[in-house]
Formats: C-alpha cells, structure tokens, sequence
C-alpha cells in the first residue's frame, strides 16, 4: 500500500512539477511579448498573501495587471477559461492591494494572456484586452 501512495505522490509531483514550469514559460513569454508590443513591466509574479498578479505593467498611462494561462493543449479547453470567478474576485483583490501599496493613481485595466504551447516550441498568443472588470460588491 505505501508503494502505491509512493508512486501517486512522485506521479503527482512530476505533473506539479511540470505544470510550474509550464506556467513559468508562459508568464516569460508573455512578459517578453508585452516589452515588444510597448508595455512596461513594473512586477512579475507580485504576491499579496496566497493571491498573486502574474505581470503588472504600464503602456499609454493604464497600469495593466495580466493574468497569463498556459496550456499544451486544448483537451482542457480554452486557456483562458481557467479564470473563473474566484480567479478574477482574487486578481481585483491583489490589484487593488497593489495600488495602494505603491499609491498609485492610474486608470486600471484587467488583460488574459492565452498561451498554448507545442512539442516543437512554437506558441500561440492571444492578449484579451479589457478581458474582464472588477466585479460590483
């Protein structure tokens, strides 16, 4: 029985494992393509608590927080389907403590960077603008 769970906990590490790195690609590539479309970076991975902003960056005076998916697929579907209401109440949350951490006074808008990867290394980007608003509590 323990060799089992054994090899449940390395199977599931190495999904964890690659899945990070994955994600890790798709957050660089994103930040690369955002400097080559004008954007500044200002964070990368910014945490607030267990709530995290993916990239925040600046072009034309709007601070930009993006939210990146990444898959190698599309048997998950869309990867921007995967920001769900929850994701998008916990993004708000990071960006409004983001802004008054650097007191800032920005118009704000919210991006999805959808990213699916193949074996042979190529990607293909989309960059919802305007993707979603912060939700009316």
């Amino acid at each position: 029985m323990q060799q089992i769970i054994a090899k449940f906990a390395l199977q599931t590490l190495t999904y964890m494992a690659r899945h990070n790195i994955i994600g890790r690609e798709g957050e660089k590539y994103a930040a690369d393509y955002l400097e080559e479309q004008g954007y500044v970076i200002l964070d990368r991975n910014w945490m607030c608590g267990h709530k995290d902003l993916d990239i925040v960056a600046v072009k034309d005076g709007i601070l930009v927080f993006v939210e990146v998916k990444t898959r190698t697929g599309m048997e998950w579907g869309d990867p921007e389907d995967a920001v769900t209401d929850k994701k998008i109440r916990n993004i708000v949350h990071a960006a409004d403590a983001y802004i008054r951490y650097r007191c800032l006074d920005m118009d704000v808008r919210f991006d999805v960077i959808s990213i699916i990867m193949d074996d042979t290394g190529y990607y293909r980007v989309e960059h919802i603008k305007e993707a979603f608003f912060p939700p009316v509590e």
